[in-house]
């Protein structure tokens, strides 16, 4: 890879947005897990499910700090490292991005104090509404994020402005409800539900396996497989969902996730596993199964998913339909509001392509003047690598079915063999914990990197999207940023070990007498079996 601004600004985003998500999923499940928690709680009294909610609570709380820590720094990155980008979008992208501070995060924020330091200050039910709160508060944050993101994947409710040369909003109810950003937000939230859900099954197991606080990891282990079990499937469906809506709205990234070089008669066959080859445009050893893509992607028969080639194709013909968008647009606006009525018609019919033009600029200053040459090379660069896109989106799916097997057979277990599980299950679990980072972060990959050579799908491409800085600037911003997000992932991982280790410490008198209590009452009455009769008077 050629060190370039735009290939170190790409990398220093990846890189921070990458460990900012190692602290996102974790947040948005455990969130709703403490908070089923305290309603078992406040239902039943039993003070094991509050020692449950208060040390669950404090994992959610050192992983909480450190996600906002490591995601503030990528909203100063739009200004700094991409600000053209900001420019040319910041009227669409930064609504939803302010609605996220304004409201879901100091929502979130304001009720995190109230969590931890409201236990002997509010009622029990005034408690749990904070703690559902929370919970709320962490998932509108993603709302809106995933709202923003989910424009760049595709850009509807907007329209590009010849006058001020950006894109401009024109229906906010279109970008909020934008299919791709509504199917993302609920893949995404599952996700991070399944990474909850695997975290505290983990832990749990290794209580279990040290024969330690069996009592909260039994009842967690309850908890987290059931929520897991309904979540693994969630995320497999609503998965199922986002390649359905990219069918019609990212067809590249589609048939680059498939290695589609070539449009198949519909239905088409989904490849399984296999060796793409991008020169030679064929994959090696695959095999197929008949009609699944075809289903997944189209939910139908007779409808095609177009392959790359003729999507390449199609490419070239917008970029040359891009060109006389420029031309008009150039007329525009050296003529400012005196251009003849047929150039502004000629600029609104072409305008849809205006964004295929301008992936000429990192060949020629003036997309008009490109040869046949320069055009034809990047028609291709509509084509991200494949066989990054291939393998990492198997290895996901992959891992997605493991969950649902685990969750499934946890919870069999747990709800029909009365909690007995055997210790090769529960190391299974231990050694599962990292399965769903890994998982999510495959799924961003796919997301982000299928989306190349856009950063604005169709619209803008990311070679045009980047500041004016030198190559030593992005190297010594990207070290300084790569030392300190060790240093804050070091911190994190020790917090949570030492907290991990250490157990539950609160309520701890209150909560062993009470098990004390239960467990006599469920091993005697009246000194016999806990189904023995009354004797008659």
């Amino acid at each position: 890879m050629e060190l370039d601004i735009v290939e170190l600004s790409r990398l220093q985003f990846a890189m921070t947005a990458m460990y900012h998500f190692l602290f996102v999923p974790l947040t948005l499940g455990l969130s709703v897990l403490v908070a089923i928690m305290e309603t078992v709680y406040v239902m039943t009294n039993r003070p094991i499910w509050r020692q449950m909610t208060k040390f669950w609570g404090s994992l959610f709380g050192i992983n909480f700090v450190l996600g906002v820590a490591t995601g503030i720094t990528m909203e100063f990155q739009f200004g700094m490292n991409w600000s053209y980008y900001s420019h040319y979008m910041g009227d669409i992208f930064g609504a939803p991005l302010a609605i996220e501070g304004l409201m879901a995060f100091f929502l979130e924020a304001t009720f995190v104090g109230l969590f931890f330091f409201g236990w002997d200050k509010l009622s029990k039910r005034a408690h749990l509404t904070v703690t559902w709160l929370v919970a709320l508060g962490s998932n509108l944050s993603a709302l809106w994020i995933l709202i923003a993101n989910g424009w760049m994947q595709n850009p509807v409710g907007a329209e590009f402005n010849p006058m001020t040369m950006r894109m401009e909003m024109t229906s906010f109810f279109e970008v909020m409800f934008n299919e791709v950003a509504q199917a993302k937000f609920v893949h995404t939230v599952s996700a991070g539900y399944v990474t909850a859900a695997v975290f505290v099954l983990g832990v749990s197991a290794w209580y279990l396996l040290k024969g330690r606080h069996t009592e909260l990891a039994r009842r967690s282990i309850s908890v987290a497989a059931s929520f897991g079990l309904a979540s693994a499937v969630s995320v497999v469906v609503l998965g199922d969902e986002s390649g359905y809506s990219a069918t019609h709205s990212q067809k590249m990234k589609l048939a680059a996730i498939e290695a589609m070089w070539h449009t198949q008669p519909a239905p088409a066959s989904f490849t399984l596993v296999g060796f793409p080859n991008r020169e030679a445009r064929e994959t090696h050893y695959a095999i197929h199964v008949p009609w699944a893509m075809g289903l997944i992607g189209t939910r139908s028969l007779t409808t095609e998913i177009p392959g790359i080639a003729e999507l390449v194709e199609n490419a070239e013909a917008r970029i040359r339909s891009g060109i006389i968008a420029y031309d008009a647009l150039t007329q525009i606006r050296e003529l400012r509001g005196d251009a003849p009525a047929d150039v502004v018609a000629t600029f609104e019919e072409h305008s849809g392509d205006l964004g295929f033009a301008f992936l000429l600029r990192r060949y020629v200053d003036d997309p008009r003047d490109a040869t046949d040459k320069q055009i034809a090379i990047a028609s291709n660069d509509t084509v991200p690598q494949v066989w990054p896109l291939f393998w990492a989106f198997r290895f996901m799916v992959a891992l997605g079915f493991g969950f649902i097997a685990t969750m499934t057979y946890f919870f069999f277990m747990a709800s029909f063999k009365g909690m007995r599980f055997p210790r090769p299950a529960l190391r299974l679990a231990v050694i599962m914990i990292p399965a769903p980072w890994i998982a999510a972060e495959l799924g961003w990959f796919v997301a982000e990197f299928g989306r190349q050579p856009w950063t604005v799908d169709g619209v803008l491409p990311t070679a045009m999207s980047v500041s004016h800085l030198s190559v030593s600037d992005l190297l010594l911003t990207l070290a300084g940023f790569v030392t300190l997000y060790t240093v804050l992932f070091v911190i994190e991982m020790g917090l949570m070990l030492k907290y991990i280790r250490k157990g539950p410490y609160m309520d701890v008198a209150e909560t062993d007498a009470w098990t004390e209590r239960h467990t006599h009452r469920l091993r005697t009455h009246d000194g016999k079996g806990p189904f023995a009769e009354t004797p008659a008077e």
